[in-house]
């Protein structure tokens, strides 16, 4: 249903738009100089009034980030793909949403160690999940998307693995690229908003009157007000339609 396909877009654009408009407010009130070297998202974020900014975006962002990861993690339970692989994704999920709320409410300047661990939480953690994303993206029914869908997110989540390793290098070591490290950073955000855009294409599968439900070892048919039909059996999960 496009209803759900809207909601990874609204991400990925509100997200996009949100740390520009931080970088654009930070540029023209002087507090980055980008003729120096180009400064990271946080720099961007330090300092008032774009702080607020971007503690909100930060946090509006957390909270469709889980609502995307908990339709992915159902929708791909309704395939048939209950794993372990796709329980871990879930948790994945949920603690890199929280390290995006971290890193955007504890400034840099303020709690510079539980802004660091936010962003280990969102970087790391986010990118465990999107490798994970890109095996269920084989795992689970077959569909018209796979054909490109896998390949894409395989080639954007490599990406990401270059451009975290390339950050962390930069922040870990003086190597003298520190530019190069922000850079990749942004880069990394970029292609993070883009992956989450993805899903679209897989929600639009969903339908937004389906819901399972454990099956308890009952074995019944009943009609339900919305005229649909609950299935059961001793093997499978209950599926409302």
């Amino acid at each position: 249903m496009w209803l759900w396909a809207l909601l990874p877009i609204c991400l990925a654009v509100f997200g996009t738009v949100g740390i520009w408009v931080v970088f654009g407010i930070a540029v023209s009130n002087e507090t980055v100089n980008i003729t120096a070297r180009f400064p990271y998202i946080s720099e961007c974020g330090t300092y008032d009034p774009q702080s607020c900014i971007f503690s909100q975006v930060c946090n509006i962002c957390a909270v469709l980030i889980l609502w995307v990861v908990v339709i992915r993690f159902q929708q791909v339970r309704d395939y048939g793909q209950n794993s372990k692989v796709n329980i871990a994704s879930i948790v994945l999920g949920f603690i890199s949403s929280l390290g995006i709320s971290i890193l955007g409410s504890f400034r840099q300047s303020v709690l510079f160690g539980i802004h660091v661990f936010g962003a280990f939480l969102a970087f790391f953690v986010g990118l465990a999940y999107f490798w994970l994303q890109v095996w269920l993206t084989y795992k689970v029914q077959p569909s018209t998307d796979r054909g490109w869908m896998g390949p894409l997110r395989a080639a954007l989540s490599s990406i990401c693995t270059i451009l975290v390793i390339t950050m962390a290098i930069g922040l870990l070591f003086d190597t003298g690229y520190r530019s190069m490290a922000s850079i990749s950073e942004w880069a990394l955000v970029m292609c993070f908003f883009v992956l989450f855009g993805l899903f679209a294409s897989e929600f639009r599968h969903v339908d937004c009157h389906l819901l399972t439900g454990q099956n308890q070892g009952l074995s019944k048919t009943q009609s339900i007000n919305s005229g649909g039909i609950i299935m059961y059996n001793s093997t499978a999960n209950g599926t409302v339609m």
